[in-house]
């Protein structure tokens, strides 16, 4: 059933509101879960814009260089030229161009929103959490509650 839903979804550069003119900001992270055993880690890669709370892009795969170029392509065209702030991992300093990107720690406040989506999505989703007996079985329904839950947000934030 969800699966189906997944795939009936539109894109998820439909889901969003125009960018602010100016002053577009992206905040990237990537958060862990598993599929069926932890030893089969599967990263979830976001980009939020830190201005609407939207999730623009998401990728599925590992913490590579790869995904992280994978994410940075997904990202809609019109936000290409925002300003980015991520982590200290390595791999957005290789893809993202050193002119819009920005390494900050957590002190610095400037990805407390996409740290904080992370969050909502490990509370309302279980398979999503660490530590738990709820976990996904196959990729594909692991993509398609992924899927299913960023939209709803998407939807969400703009009411």
């Amino acid at each position: 059933m969800d699966k189906k839903r997944a795939r009936e979804l539109p894109s998820l550069n439909d889901t969003l509101v125009p960018p602010p003119l100016k002053d577009r900001v992206l905040e990237l992270d990537e958060l862990w879960s598993f599929v069926h055993d932890k030893k089969n880690k599967c990263w979830v890669w976001i980009a939020l814009c830190a201005i609407t709370r939207q999730v623009v892009a998401l990728v599925t795969g590992d913490r590579s260089e790869h995904s992280c170029q994978r994410l940075w392509r997904a990202v809609p065209r019109r936000y290409k030229r925002a300003l980015c702030y991520s982590d200290f991992w390595k791999a957005y300093q290789a893809v993202i161009p050193s002119d819009q990107h920005e390494a900050v720690g957590k002190e610095s406040g400037l990805t407390n929103h996409v740290e904080r989506w992370n969050n909502t999505l490990r509370q309302r989703v279980g398979r999503f959490v660490r530590k738990t007996l709820s976990f996904s079985k196959c990729w594909a329904m692991h993509d398609a509650c992924l899927a299913l839950f960023i939209h709803r947000y998407n939807w969400e934030v703009i009411k």
